[in-house]
């Protein structure tokens, strides 16, 4: 089967493990998945079968958009409720100062990632280290938030929908957050609503030419020839403008990249949604 669909991860389950559930619900061995999510949050997660795991590097994930809600006074190791140490009493803010606080984080944001988390260190991964009390050092990243929109003030808890960049910790945005507002902070829920053109839709499979992030182009070969893996020339193509473009046929469609002198293939005999 080949499909491309978005399921919805309920919270404190892997990714992994909730991709196995899905493999056995549809009866597919081939099946993998983009943007992984810490077990405790829950949400969208772009899935494919057979053919279709190959395309996750060329469709529209990006941005990508998060509810979250922060507890104020909360500290917590891993920046959420899974290890919470100590909970502070603090008084309220005005909704005028919680709505500049965060207007201020929209641009670039650069920051150190939780140590719970998924980078490697050292061949490591960070969140192993941690859990074995190891000293270890993250180097900073630096993220883009396009937009943050309050979505309710209940003290302590804050709540919030951020449209974010590839990779941003929401966890460090918002332990930022409460440091900005003035005291400590960790995540009591996180989900993702959106990756790109990407929302949950009742496992409904998805035509995935719709989402891909590449420029469409087209040829003078014939089908059979782009099947084959011709040598394709930037003459061949109608726009030969260095760049990734995909190739569109009856039954199947083609993804190449065209360089300066150069046209190489970087996936062929897709099958089309539905063929």
């Amino acid at each position: 089967m080949n499909r491309l669909f978005v399921a919805y991860k309920p919270p404190f389950i892997p990714s992994n493990t909730f991709l196995n559930q899905i493999k056995r619900k549809y009866g597919q061995k081939k099946a993998g998945f983009s943007g992984t999510l810490d077990p405790f949050a829950c949400g969208t997660l772009v899935i494919a079968f057979g053919a279709y795991t190959k395309l996750f590097r060329f469709l529209k994930k990006y941005p990508k958009t998060y509810r979250t809600t922060i507890w104020l006074g909360a500290q917590s190791a891993s920046l959420d409720i899974e290890r919470i140490t100590k909970i502070r009493h603090i008084p309220p803010f005005s909704l005028e100062h919680v709505e500049q606080t965060l207007q201020s984080f929209i641009g670039e944001f650069t920051y150190i990632p939780p140590i719970f988390s998924a980078k490697k260190i050292a061949g490591k991964r960070a969140y192993q280290a941690a859990a074995k009390g190891e000293e270890i050092e993250l180097p900073p990243v630096t993220s883009q938030i396009y937009d943050i929109r309050l979505l309710a003030y209940r003290h302590p808890f804050l709540s919030i929908e951020a449209t974010v960049s590839e990779g941003t910790y929401i966890r460090s945005l918002g332990e930022h957050i409460a440091k900005a507002l003035g005291c400590e902070g960790a995540l009591s829920y996180l989900e993702r609503t959106k990756e790109g053109l990407f929302s949950y839709q009742e496992e409904s499979p998805l035509d995935p030419v719709e989402y891909l992030a590449t420029k469409p182009n087209s040829t003078t070969l014939s089908s059979q020839e782009i099947w084959h893996g011709k040598k394709i020339f930037p003459k061949d193509l109608r726009d030969s403008t260095p760049g990734i473009y995909h190739l569109l046929f009856e039954d199947f469609f083609a993804i190449v990249e065209i360089q300066e002198h150069n046209v190489r293939y970087l996936l062929n005999q897709i099958p089309r949604y539905g063929r």
